[in-house]
C-alpha cells in the first residue's frame, strides 16, 4: 500500500521527467543519423596505428567535410559519417586519410543512403510505432473486456496509452540531450529499441493489471485501492527482478560491447528502467485515481 498511499508523489516525479523530456525534444530535437537524413558511412582500418583526431579533422576540413563526424572504433579503426560522397570524393578521402602513406589503411566498409530512402525510413519508423501502440491498446481492451467494475476495460487501455507515452518520451528526451551535447545520433536501431521497450513495458503493465483483475474477482480487499495495493505487493518483486536481470545484461553490452550497439543498449537501459517504473508507480496509481474520480462523479 506504500505506492498507492504516495501515488501523487510518484506521479509528480513522472510528470516532471516526461515534461522535461518533451521540452528537450522540442528545443534540441533528435539528431538524425544517416539512416533517416541520408549520407555516407565510411570505415577504415589503420594497420600501423591510427592518426590523432586533430589530423583527421584537418583532412575532413581539406575535403570540404568539416561537418562530418569521425569516431574511433576499437584500437585501430575509424568511422566517418558525412554528407553523400561522389564516386570521385570517396577514393580521394580514403587517400587523404592515409596522410600520404604515413598511416597505411584499408577501407573496410562503405554505406551510402540517399535522402529519399532516409525519408521513407522515417515514415516507416513513425508508422511502426503508431501501429504498435494501437495494437497494444486494442489487445488490452480485448483482454480486459470482462472487467466493468469499478473501472471499465477501455480505461485500462487509456492508462496503458499514458504509460506508453511515458516510456517513449523519456528515452527520446535523453537522446535529445545526448545529441545536442554529445553528438549522439538516432538511427534505425533507436526505433527498434523503442519498440522493444514498448513491448516489455506493456508486458509488465498487463501482469499487474491481470493480478488486479483476478483479485477483484476474489474480493481480497474491501476497497479498490486496497486491492490494487495488494496486487502490487504480489507482483512487485517479480517485475523488479525481471527488469534488473535484463538491465545487468544491457549494462554489460553498453560497457563491453561494440561501438555500433552502445546507443541501442543505452535506449534499452533507460527504457527498461522507466518502463518498469511506469508499470508499478504510474499505471496502478492512475487506476486508483480513475476509480476515485468515478466514485466521486457517481455520488453527485
Amino acid at each position: 500500500m506504500f505506492i498507492i498511499k504516495n501515488k501523487f508523489v510518484f506521479l509528480t516525479i513522472s510528470a516532471v521527467i516526461v515534461v522535461g523530456s518533451i521540452v528537450a525534444v522540442l528545443i534540441y530535437g533528435l539528431k538524425l543519423g544517416i539512416d533517416f537524413k541520408g549520407g555516407t558511412l565510411l570505415e577504415v582500418n589503420y594497420t600501423n596505428g591510427r592518426p590523432d583526431a586533430s589530423l583527421v579533422a584537418q583532412v575532413l576540413q581539406k575535403d570540404s567535410l568539416a561537418d562530418a563526424i569521425a569516431q574511433p572504433v576499437g584500437e585501430s579503426a575509424l568511422s566517418i559519417k558525412s554528407r553523400p560522397l561522389s564516386e570521385t570524393e570517396r577514393p580521394a578521402l580514403v587517400t587523404d586519410l592515409s596522410m600520404d602513406g604515413k598511416y597505411p589503411l584499408t577501407q573496410t566498409s562503405f554505406t551510402s543512403i540517399g535522402p529519399s530512402v532516409g525519408r521513407e525510413l522515417t515514415h516507416k519508423a513513425v508508422v511502426a510505432i503508431i501501429v504498435v501502440v494501437i495494437a497494444i491498446v486494442l489487445y488490452i481492451a480485448f483482454a480486459f473486456r470482462g472487467v466493468s467494475k469499478p473501472v471499465s476495460s477501455w480505461k485500462y487501455g487509456l492508462i496503458a496509452i499514458a504509460t506508453l507515452v511515458h516510456d517513449i518520451a523519456i528515452p527520446s528526451g535523453v537522446f535529445a540531450l545526448l545529441g545536442h551535447f554529445g553528438g549522439a545520433e538516432v538511427d534505425t536501431l533507436f526505433v527498434v529499441a523503442l519498440l522493444t521497450v514498448l513491448g516489455i513495458s506493456v508486458s509488465d503493465t498487463i501482469v499487474v493489471f491481470d493480478r488486479i483483475r483476478e483479485n477483484l474477482k476474489n474480493h481480497i480487499a474491501p476497497t479498490f485501492a486496497e486491492t490494487v495495493g495488494k496486487s502490487l505487493n504480489q507482483t512487485f518483486v517479480r517485475s523488479i527482478n525481471t527488469s534488473l536481470t535484463v538491465i545487468i545484461v544491457l549494462l554489460a553490452l553498453f560497457f563491453f560491447g561494440p561501438t555500433a550497439t552502445k546507443n541501442f543498449s543505452l535506449v534499452l537501459i533507460v527504457g527498461m528502467f522507466f518502463g518498469t517504473y511506469s508499470s508499478i508507480f504510474v499505471a496502478s496509481p492512475l487506476l486508483v485515481i480513475t476509480e476515485a474520480l468515478q466514485q466521486k462523479k457517481g455520488k453527485k
